[in-house]
């Protein structure tokens, strides 16, 4: 509802937009961090793209996928393959980091920035939490402003071309500066809540958000 400006009321998510424009960075489609902060604790680089998973790789075709974002939104959204690339396609530059300790640096992706996403499901005020579903049934926990990062998003290429089965196609979660296990593979659904749910890992001994920095490896 308006108010007698005429204007929507203030919430947490157009300050958290205010912010976003005040920084800027969005505008680069990369973060950029000193050499000498760019790798985490305890990491070693690797060239390679080391394949990890649950055992089990579901086998879904970008005709047969499908995408449900529901819960504390305004907007629920239902897409298919094409629907989902109906909405502007941005370009990354970002390195990830798995908990597994090997980094890999400058991965070019392609995809919906999860910003973009916000603004098409419109989160309501008391939505603080994300849940990434997965087809394979993995779940991740993340907060409303990590999945909001500026270099975040759900991407389908990897290098120019399409995802990979096996790295999560055909559409990824990228969340770069978080361990890579919060970057949900083979995405089916992500669900808004007002309460924290942690995910499969993270009810398993994981850290609840996973800062490579800060070495969140594990909870405590």
């Amino acid at each position: 509802m308006a108010d007698e400006s005429g204007l929507p009321p203030e919430s947490k998510l157009t300050r958290s937009k205010e912010r976003w424009a005040r920084e800027g960075k969005f505008l680069t489609g990369r973060i950029v961090r000193p050499e000498d902060q760019r790798l985490p604790p305890g990491q070693h680089l690797t060239r390679d793209w080391p394949v990890l998973d649950l055992g089990l790789t579901p086998s879904i075709t970008s005709e047969r996928w499908r995408l449900d974002v529901y819960g504390a939104v305004e907007n629920p959204l239902f897409w298919d393959f094409p629907a989902f690339l109906a909405q502007e396609q941005r370009q990354f530059v970002s390195d990830i980091h798995c908990v597994t300790t090997w980094s890999r640096y400058d991965n070019q992706w392609e995809g919906l920035a999860t910003r973009d996403l916000l603004a098409a499901c419109r989160p309501r005020g008391t939505a603080d939490f994300v849940v990434l579903h997965s087809y394979d049934g993995y779940t991740t926990n993340l907060t409303l402003e990590d999945f909001a990062a500026e270099d975040a998003l759900l991407a389908h290429s990897w290098s120019g071309a399409p995802i990979t089965q096996e790295h999560g196609g055909p559409v990824r979660v990228v969340v770069p500066h978080l361990y890579f296990w919060k970057s949900a593979k083979w995405l089916k659904a992500i669900e808004f809540l007002e309460a924290d749910k942690p995910g499969y890992w993270e009810v398993r001994g994981y850290h609840n958000r996973g800062d490579p920095w800060a070495e969140q490896r594990y909870s405590e």
